[in-house]
């Protein structure tokens, strides 16, 4: 087998092996030559080449979100690296094990004017669980550093001593920085950066590796609920008559479906669940944006809960947020091993173990469910809603709002869906989406940015196909995501195209002025026609709904090519269709 000569290069490598990484996305570069040399040539790994770092990033994020394990992005010096921090940023609000490994100059190259160098040291600061710079081995006994405080050597044998001990000491610092750094991935579920400057030369190769670094493994520290704060809790909850759940982005399957089927029962409890949540009960309330918009004032106050309980990741809906921040509850409690948002201002109690660990404490203990007809009453709001709902898609045009429903109702049992961020996000918000699906988005950050690369990242190590919903500037702009080798057949995209940031036309401002569609909806012409034709895409539009159903059925059968389905909506009435259904569900 070839492995890179550089030692730093090996000790890397083989401690990825040791921990489980398998999973390598590179991009090309020089300074990170060894790094390619020896991933490339292991057979351990599963390498990837992507030339763009930010499609790269998301990509490999997609990868660690299906996997719940680390996923490895490797990047050359400079700006490259730069180009890693949308996926970071979202990896860190969004509990993704993503490690970063950059290669860097020698520090003696660094800050002088040297080519393609940046302070890479700890870049991304705010936004990581553990940043490592690691340092450059010692290549001979010349390579000593200059120090007032070294001792004067006596001879050349005593100077070789001092050159091993000091190689010694780099090679533990390193294997103790890299397993430090690999177990906050594991533990943490975040990102980690471990900067890894390499000297020239970078193509040496030999046949056996001349370290044999040691794996450490994560030390676990099982958490348990305090008795106090059990009590409390139970205390509060068995006299409370309204109680209310909001779920946040939650893996499938994450939860016990007893504990589930339990709180299902209690007629005090109401269980709100975002798109995200992964979450499916009869007695639940999906559809969040549908149920929340059309209460009067008075009706707000009535939904108002005594206490509040909420677990998953990042809340989409902005009118529940409105709500609970206007209404709060007496009490919120967060169940999550990591960190709690005080997302309503309102926070009481942080609980830091998982739902099922709490759930498996809490629920047994409660001694009576208490008289309440907080579940009954927003239950029937519920179905009426559902029944406005179905009506007013009966008798609407072609719209975006059109496109989701028709979407909703076609997507095969069992697909694994993408959704972009912006508008596809919150149009989905107004469904009860389909049990089989398991669905994401990239909410730590919210951004379009990464959506598509995302996606494709998530369809690479699924077997379930994986179907992409998202917006014409989303696809637009992270493009660059089809261009590389990897994208299975099964790969669906399906993208909104209303013309530019529909969105903005919802959201208070000045529209149809040159100002406004010139610098928020960002009006436009393009398709992705040609992009599909250039990356090996087979392509379909639409403009009408009777063709959307039709051509949908086709779209999801078996192909040699995966497949985009681009539909064409009329950006001047979009914002008055869903405007008018919330008038209409009241």
């Amino acid at each position: 087998m070839i492995y890179p000569k550089i030692p730093l290069a090996q000790t890397l490598i083989e401690l990825f092996k040791a921990k489980g990484i398998k999973h390598i996305v590179i991009s090309p570069g020089s300074r990170n030559a060894p790094l390619t040399i020896g991933f490339t040539n292991n057979p351990y790994f599963t390498c990837y080449s992507i030339v763009d770092e930010r499609c790269a990033a998301f990509f490999a994020l997609g990868i660690a979100q299906q996997l719940n394990l680390p996923t490895a992005v490797v990047c050359t010096s400079g700006s490259a690296l730069l180009n890693h921090y949308p996926a970071v940023a979202e990896a860190y609000y969004s509990n993704i094990p993503l490690v970063v490994v950059s290669a860097d100059r020698p520090k003696h190259l660094i800050g002088i004017g040297d080519g393609q160098t940046i302070n890479q040291k700890n870049v991304f600061e705010n936004h990581i669980l553990y940043s490592v710079n690691l340092k450059l081995d010692l290549k001979d006994e010349k390579n000593i550093p200059a120090n007032e405080d070294l001792p004067i050597f006596k001879n050349l044998e005593d100077k070789f001593e001092r050159f091993l001990g000091l190689q010694k000491d780099i090679q533990t610092h390193n294997e103790e920085e890299i397993n430090e750094a690999i177990n906050f991935a594991l533990l943490k579920n975040g990102p980690v950066h471990i900067n890894i400057p390499f000297d020239e030369p970078l193509y040496e190769v030999v046949e056996k590796p001349i370290v044999a670094p040691k794996a450490t493994k994560p030390v676990v520290k099982t958490k348990v609920i305090e008795d106090y704060v059990l009590n409390e809790c139970l205390e509060d909850w068995n006299s409370a008559s309204k109680k209310m759940i909001l779920v946040g982005a939650n893996l499938p399957n994450q939860i016990d479906r007893k504990w589930l089927n339990e709180l299902a029962e209690d007629d005090s409890v109401v269980v709100f669940t975002e798109t995200t949540s992964n979450l499916h009960h009869e007695s639940f309330f999906p559809a969040i944006d549908q149920m929340i918009e059309p209460l009067t004032e008075a009706e707000k106050k009535a939904l108002q809960p005594e206490i509040l309980l909420t677990f998953g990741g990042l809340i989409v809906s902005k009118k529940i947020k409105t709500l609970l921040r206007k209404y709060q509850p007496k009490y919120h409690w967060h169940i999550d091993e990591k960190m709690a948002n005080d997302t309503f201002f309102c926070l009481s109690n942080h609980i830091d173990v998982s739902p099922n660990q709490f759930f498996e404490a809490f629920l047994p203990k409660i001694t009576h469910y208490v008289k309440s007809n907080y579940h009954l009453t927003w239950n029937a709001v519920k179905n009426q809603r559902l029944r406005k709902h179905a009506e007013y898609l009966r008798t609407v045009p072609f719209s975006d709002l059109k496109a989701f429903d028709v979407l909703f109702k076609n997507i095969p049992n069992h697909h694994i869906l993408q959704i972009g961020n912006s508008s596809a996000i919150r149009y989905s918000q107004l469904f009860s989406i389909n049990k089989t699906l398991k669905v994401f988005c990239n909410r730590g950050t919210s951004g379009i940015d990464g959506c598509t690369s995302t996606a494709v990242g998530c369809a690479v190590v699924n077997d379930k196909p994986t179907t992409l919903i998202t917006g014409d500037l989303g696809f637009l702009y992270d493009s660059n995501a089809l261009w590389n080798n990897y994208i299975p057949k099964s790969f669906r995209i399906i993208v909104v195209n209303n013309q530019g940031g529909g969105i903005f036309r919802i959201l208070p401002g000045h529209k149809n002025t040159k100002n406004f569609e010139t610098y928020f909806e960002t009006t436009h012409n393009l398709d992705a026609r040609h992009l599909c034709r250039m990356h090996g895409f087979s392509y379909k539009s639409v403009s009408k709904d009777k063709q959307l159903e039709y051509y949908l059925k086709e779209f999801f059968e078996e192909d040699e090519r995966p497949k985009l389905l681009e539909i064409f909506t009329p950006k001047d009435i979009n914002d008055e269709v869903l405007l008018n259904y919330f008038e209409y569900l009241k």
